[in-house]
């Protein structure tokens, strides 16, 4: 997957994130996650070092206060940010293809698991089917060996569709705080797309 940020890139952003007034740096964090829709999220040892850099420049001031700095834009800041209003209108665009992109790959994930499920449960299903065949067992034990398989796959299917709904549930619980309506439109989507591919698996 291609990089976020083209050299330089980050560094405006920090400056346009700082426009509206002074944040910490893990609001700066959470702002760049909820830009990107959640599908991606800066670490602390990628934004504190930018930080550092603009202020040694004086674009940013920073303040400490109870173990957490605030960041602040500078007259200079400003005055950069101003000159570069083309450039940031450049960065926005490639965030918002970004976004689309990221998004493109997680519906193929849960297609490609969709997929691997679907494979799983045939080959299940071939397996239970030759067991059922004719053979040397009396009628009645096949059709018990049959029932057990059929309940023994449904198990698994259960199983594996109830592991799906608690992860996601964990993942939406810690993004509660910073759910935007695109991260939930994308959410939609992709559900939409994994509950027809289960739909298909199972016809």
């Amino acid at each position: 997957m291609a990089p976020v940020f083209a050299h330089g890139q980050l560094r405006l952003y920090l400056l346009a994130l700082l426009e509206n007034g002074p944040k910490h740096g893990y609001e700066l964090i959470t702002d760049l996650s909820d830009r990107f829709g959640g599908t991606y999220r800066p670490s602390a040892g990628t934004i504190y070092p930018r930080l550092s850099r603009l202020e040694e420049e004086g674009l940013v001031t920073r303040t400490d206060e109870e173990r957490k700095s605030t960041y602040a834009l500078t007259d200079a800041g400003r005055a950069e940010l101003e000159l570069r209003r083309d450039e940031l209108a450049d960065v926005e665009e490639g965030i918002a293809e970004t976004v689309r992109d990221r998004a493109v790959h997680v519906r193929d994930d849960v297609r490609g698991s969709m997929r691997g499920l679907r494979a799983d449960l045939e080959e299940q299903a071939r397996r239970a089917r030759a067991a059922a065949t004719p053979g040397h067992d009396p009628a009645y034990g096949r059709d018990q060996d049959a029932r057990r398989a059929r309940h023994a796959l449904w198990a698994e299917a259960d199983g594996l569709v109830t592991r799906f709904r608690d992860d996601a549930r964990v993942e939406l619980r810690r993004a509660q705080d910073r759910l935007e309506p695109a991260t939930v439109d994308q959410v939609r989507r992709v559900l939409d797309d994994a509950r027809a591919a289960v739909r298909d698996a199972l016809r």
